[in-house]
Parts: structure tokens; sequence; C-alpha cells
């Protein structure tokens, strides 16, 4: 049997198990419990190379809607493109995306993906351009009265917190400049195990936030009323000496930050395809974090 071009099937059962293997391969996760656990909404579409029931290789289109300065943007950002060790070299991964791009290129506002360091050559061959985001860390020196109220950890007994945070992420307020607007599946993917969710009762407010050392990593803020940065400081439960935000603040919350320049590091670089987004450097923007597919 000939290899095979499949797409979108990822609610059959045996199909995704066969995904699951080789993004565990790959990545080193798969997306089981994420699946099970009503996480997915039918905005993750994979496009696969298969033989005998075996997937050989992949690359997903993610449905992306932003609200940016009140216009609603529709993205389509790539995922998950990977290939099994022996099957690397055959031009599978570039078949799959050329694909894609044959399908979404005049659908959406624009293409984008976050490339692995190894395969940057054959994002520019497609012809995807080399982006910058600018990365939101908290001024120096700025003092924030701490509230008697902070936010406490959310446990993975507390169902009832559980589930209204579920239900808030379906109707959350806009808490930055550029929002993800069909934002449950992803953040419902990061967040699963809920071992970062704090809420605060008193803003009706949830965060998701992680500890490096002396860095706090401020990931997401789900509430169902806006919610000032300043009232967010006022109660983190931890004391840190860099602040970076995932997201980018509000208009109003920018005096608090830094905008600073930023490629990926050594985990990723930002390419797409389309004048829109070019004001991820423009305007000084950057996707959220839990955004990333």
């Amino acid at each position: 049997m000939s290899v095979r071009l499949i797409e979108g099937y990822f609610a059959e059962d045996t199909l995704r198990q066969e995904l699951n293997e080789l993004t565990r391969d790959t990545f080193d996760f798969d997306f089981e419990k994420w699946f099970q656990g009503g996480g997915y909404t039918g905005e993750y579409l994979p496009f696969s190379l298969e033989e005998n029931g075996r997937i050989l290789s992949n690359a997903s289109a993610n449905i992306m809607k932003f609200l940016y300065h009140g216009e609603e943007k529709s993205y389509i950002q790539i995922g998950t493109v990977m290939t099994a060790a022996d099957c690397r070299g055959k031009g599978y991964a570039r078949r799959l995306l050329t694909r894609i791009l044959e399908i979404y290129r005049e659908q959406a506002d624009g293409i984008y993906l976050f490339a692995n360091l190894s395969a940057l050559g054959l994002y520019e061959k497609l012809g995807f351009q080399n982006g910058i985001q600018y990365r939101y860390v908290l001024k120096r020196g700025i003092r924030i009265q701490k509230s008697d109220f902070p936010f406490i950890k959310v446990g993975c007994e507390d169902s009832a917190a559980v589930e209204r945070y579920r239900q808030m992420i379906r109707k959350a307020a806009q808490n930055s400049e550029f929002e993800q607007i069909n934002k449950y599946g992803l953040q419902m993917f990061y967040t699963a195990d809920i071992d970062q969710l704090y809420y605060a009762e008193e803003l009706d407010c949830f965060i998701c936030l992680e500890t490096d050392n002396d860095i706090l990593y401020l990931n997401s803020i789900i509430s169902r009323s806006q919610v000032s940065m300043c009232s967010l400081l006022e109660r983190m439960p931890f004391s840190y000496q860099t602040l970076i935000a995932g997201f980018t603040p509000c208009k109003e919350d920018g005096i608090l930050f830094d905008a600073q320049e930023y490629d990926g590091g050594d985990e990723y670089r930002f390419f797409y395809i389309g004048e829109d987004l070019k004001r991820m450097e423009t305007d000084k923007l950057f996707f959220p974090v839990f955004s990333h597919a």
C-alpha cells in the first residue's frame, strides 16, 4: 500500500492513537488526556501521511482567532510538525506544509508557526519570513501596595473551582492587547493538570503562574471582567525579582512594562506568511504562550 494523505481525522480513535505514538516519540507528549478531558474543540486539524495504518509524518493546522483594536483576525498556526525517524529525508514535511498553504493561504489573514531551530531552512524555502515578537517584562523599581487577599492556589480536588475556571475560559474578558478569542482548547491543553492555577475571589479572577528561581511568569489571566494589572500585582502570592508576562499587556497597563525584542531564544523562531502578521514587530506584540500549538 502506498503512502496516502489523510486530513482532519483527530476524532477517529485508531488514527489518533497512531498520531499519539508519533508525538510521544518526537516530542514526549500525546493528546489523549486533553482529548478525553474535553479540551478538543475541533480547531486542531492534523494533516498526515499514513501507510498501513501507521502515521509517518504530520503537520497540523490550528484555527486561531484574535481580537486586536476591536477587529477580529483569523490566522492559521502550523504546529506538531514531525516525521518518524526512519522516514526523514523524503520530503514528507514539505509535502504536508505545502498542502496546508494551498488550502489556507487565501482564507486566513496570515499563517505562522514557531519553528524548531533545526528546521529553519525548510520554512524559508516555503516562503515564510522570520519575524520578531516583543516580550513584556515588569519594570524594575515599581512599588506595589500588597493586598491582604492574595491569589490562592487551586487544587485538583477543588472541583467547583476547576469547573468555574473551565466555564470562565469560554467567556473570558479581554485582558491583553492581542487576545485570543477561541482560547478554550489550547488553554486547557496547557492547564489540564491545574498545577499553575490561582484564584482571587475579590477579583473573581484566575491566573496561571510559574516560577523559576527569582523569575515569575504570569502566563494567563482568566476573568469575566477586565482586571487591572495593578490589582493582580497587589495579590501575587510569590516574591520575585523579575516578572515576565506571557502575553501583550493591555495598553493601559503598558506603562508598567518594558517591551523587549524576543526571537524565541533557544526554543524556537517565529515564521509567518502574510502582511498582516508584520504587526507583531511593528506594533510590538507577543503571541500568548498558551496559544502556541
